[in-house]
């Protein structure tokens, strides 16, 4: 996830001409520390799910978290959606009106765990809340899934402390798998997406959330046993 320079350099061309990008070395100084803090930010929140990975692991004698992803922003996707919403493309405007520079995936075993990592971060006396979408309770149209937190995460720097906002996703591994695979259906190159094509999805989705549903229910009768 690091910036050196030569890729900075490409990144920054995505957003400005060569003349803007000769007199704002200034500014590339500043999205390059940016980029930096929010790297920091994403650290903060995977070493949280770690720790909370590992206090449960004991407790349950199983993990969790299946795995932890996450990923910066691209600048021409921060770009795009600054304009689309008619914010100005510049370091300030990045940080005050974009949530989701800083992505953290978590995929976790059992739906239950997605609602019980989720309360155990927030709880954290160091983590603010922004904004909270339940597509689990509240599946998208399409059957997409999954928990969404906007939370704040304090960095510590040399002289400073600063608050950065990281995007949250919690799925499972059903919820994840679909995810990924409705992604390549719908937005593969020249391929066309069709009515009955959605249904299907949405279909699939629902066998994505019975089978969920299903394992965790054989996750409960497995612990219920095994602590008698």
């Amino acid at each position: 996830m690091s910036f050196n320079e030569k890729e900075l350099q490409k990144q920054l061309k995505e957003i400005f001409n060569d003349e803007v990008i000769r007199h704002t070395k200034p500014m590339m100084h500043d999205f390059a520390k940016l980029m930096a803090y929010y790297r920091c930010a994403i650290m903060e929140i995977e070493t949280k799910f770690n720790v909370l990975n590992e206090e449960f692991s004991l407790r349950f004698d199983r993990n969790p978290i299946n795995s932890i992803k996450s990923r910066l922003k691209s600048t021409a996707s921060m770009r795009e959606k600054l304009e689309r919403r008619g914010f100005a493309m510049s370091v300030d405007s990045i940080e005050e009106n974009l949530n989701d520079v800083a992505g953290v995936r978590v995929i976790c075993s059992f739906p239950d765990d997605v609602y019980m990592l989720a309360d155990a971060l927030l709880k954290q006396d160091d983590i603010e809340l922004v904004e909270k979408k339940d597509y689990i309770a509240n599946p998208k149209p399409n059957g997409y899934r999954s928990l969404h937190l906007i939370v704040t995460v304090p960095i510590f720097l040399e002289k400073e402390k600063r608050l950065m906002k990281v995007e949250i996703q919690l799925r499972t591994i059903a919820m994840d798998s679909w995810a990924s695979l409705e992604h390549q259906l719908r937005y593969k190159k020249d391929n066309i997406f069709d009515e009955q094509m959605a249904n299907e999805l949405l279909r699939c989705a629902e066998l994505s959330a019975e089978l969920d549903k299903r394992m965790d229910s054989l996750r409960a009768k497995v612990q219920f046993e095994t602590q008698e």
